[in-house]
């Protein structure tokens, strides 16, 4: 089993240094511009093709059943044109918008994986991922992060929001602060649950470093106390939050 994840992760390894280490950025430029008449299109494409080629018959010629090469070089003409239709249809998408790039890479993966099923021959380790991933516990996992992102943001601010008249101008990015806060819960939520409360003690001096400059002055008093009590409210829920993860879990 060890051997045949060593070929899924070397799938994953080559499509990362393919897209991204060994694609010059005027090979996107003018995928973006030419689109289907961009020679750099189909040479990347290529270049998928061969790393994949390349780990797939590494992998075929050390594996002890023997694969096929048929399913080498199948698999490794799926991956060139799944790129070369996936990295199309993305250039006629808009190319500074975060959720196109995330489901490009994501449409890759599941060439790859589906490529990796295919070799093996056995759909046992996907039916075991998905026994796994429906368990209790990552269940339970899976909700906490998705509730210390968006939906405590809009929690945190409601509660606070009786105060938020009183500061007129908090001298900040848009949103950013909501964005701070979800980095910041999911931080610490892992923490939690790894077990590293210390360390969520070492975020909260490191963030207090960080505000001491900007809200020293007593004219400030307002704005540290309405950062102060979005920073508690957002660290003490995702703790408590993780905590009674980890208390199910470990009850189950």
């Amino acid at each position: 089993m060890n051997a045949d994840l060593s070929l899924l992760l070397g799938l994953v390894l080559v499509h990362l240094l393919g897209d991204f280490a060994l694609q010059p950025r005027r090979w996107v430029e003018a995928r973006y511009r030419r689109k289907v008449r961009s020679p750099q299109l189909y040479l990347h494409a290529a270049l998928h093709g061969g790393l994949a080629l390349a780990v797939l018959g590494a992998a075929t010629l050390t594996h002890s059943s023997g694969s096929s090469w048929a399913m080498v070089l199948g698999g490794a003409l799926a991956v060139a044109v799944s790129h070369t239709l996936i990295d199309l249809g993305k250039a006629y998408l808009s190319p500074g918008r975060l959720r196109w790039f995330m489901l490009d890479q994501a449409l890759h993966l599941l060439v790859l994986l589906g490529v990796w099923l295919a070799w093996l021959g056995d759909w046992r380790p996907l039916i075991a991922f998905w026994q796994w991933l429906f368990t209790p516990s990552v269940l339970g996992i899976i909700v906490a992060y998705l509730v210390v992102t968006r939906p405590l943001s809009i929690v945190i601010a409601l509660v606070i929001q009786r105060w938020s008249a009183e500061i007129d101008n908090p001298g900040t990015l848009i949103a950013a602060g909501a964005r701070i806060g979800m980095a910041e819960r999911v931080l610490v939520l892992t923490l939690v649950l790894l077990d590293q409360l210390t360390a969520i003690g070492f975020l909260l001096a490191a963030k207090s470093v960080l505000r001491f400059g900007e809200l020293r002055g007593a004219q400030d008093r307002k704005l540290t106390e309405y950062v102060l009590m979005g920073t508690l409210l957002s660290v003490s829920t995702a703790m408590v939050l993780g905590l009674l993860i980890r208390l199910v879990a470990e009850g189950g």
